[in-house]
């Protein structure tokens, strides 16, 4: 059975790899991080990966490749959106090429499904783009939270994924004219959690109206902050849930 997903432009998580490290001002407050520290205990699924400390949860700084999952999407056969890797990076520098091309080979394989992956290493995705047999059901991502690191979008730009598209999460400062050309998709969210930083009403407003101009769907995740609140997810009155054009029929 698929893990079912409580993120709002997913529906199923798959994690072939766990265990991550912070590259970026991005995870300071990493979701996956404070989860994998509650369950590091011995014998729980993260033991060694993470751990509490008086500073908080911190990853361990490595990664294990959990291959009795790599064939696990061919199993389930309802067709899905599978968000790949919610708890880790599979172009973190300690995942080898080859165990990152079997998950590429199950992605071409469960063609039922459109297969979601995230990252904030953009420069090693380039670094493998050539090395990768892309199929038009995986839709490929980089990390953006603030203007230090819209070179990923350049990156991303370079790879040979059939949809392209952005986080723009936990978004930590403003974004000024983006450059959209060759985006499908672009997700917008506010850090959640202890310690979550504020997100700007005006820095959302300012990228879907950069994304409306561009003719690029927009998806505004949450507002966050330090707990779950009504209307987390409305922007000027409503809702904003548009997905890549070509896929705008699947519900999320």
């Amino acid at each position: 059975m698929a893990t079912k997903s409580a993120i709002e432009w997913t529906q199923s998580t798959w994690n072939p790899v766990r265990g991550c490290t912070r590259v970026s001002e991005g995870c300071r407050y990493c979701y996956a991080e404070r989860i994998a520290a509650r369950f590091s205990k011995k014998g729980y699924a993260y033991e060694g990966l993470a751990k509490m400390t008086k500073a908080g949860p911190r990853w361990e700084n490595k990664v294990r490749l959990v291959e009795e999952s790599l064939e696990l999407p061919l199993s389930w056969k309802k067709p899905q959106l599978i968000f790949v890797n919610s708890m880790s990076d599979l172009f973190h520098e300690d995942v080898p090429l080859k165990f990152i091309q079997k998950v590429f080979s199950t992605m071409r394989k469960a063609k039922q499904h459109h297969f979601q992956i995230l990252t904030k290493r953009s420069a090693r995705l380039v670094e493998l783009n050539s090395e990768l047999q892309w199929s038009d059901n995986v839709w490929m991502g980089v990390s953006v939270e603030n203007q230090d690191y819209t070179y990923r979008i350049e990156d991303l730009r370079k790879t040979d994924a059939n949809i392209k598209f952005l986080s723009l999460e936990p978004l930590i400062g403003e974004l000024r004219d983006l450059d959209l050309t060759d985006i499908d998709w672009v997700i917008v969210g506010g850090e959640s959690g202890p310690g979550a930083r504020p997100i700007e009403e005006k820095w959302v407003i300012d990228i879907r109206d950069q994304c409306k101009d561009a003719s690029v769907p927009f998806f505004f995740k949450q507002w966050g902050g330090q707990k779950k609140k009504k209307g987390d997810r409305v922007l000027e009155g409503k809702t904003w849930d548009a997905l890549p054009l070509a896929y705008n029929g699947i519900s999320v």
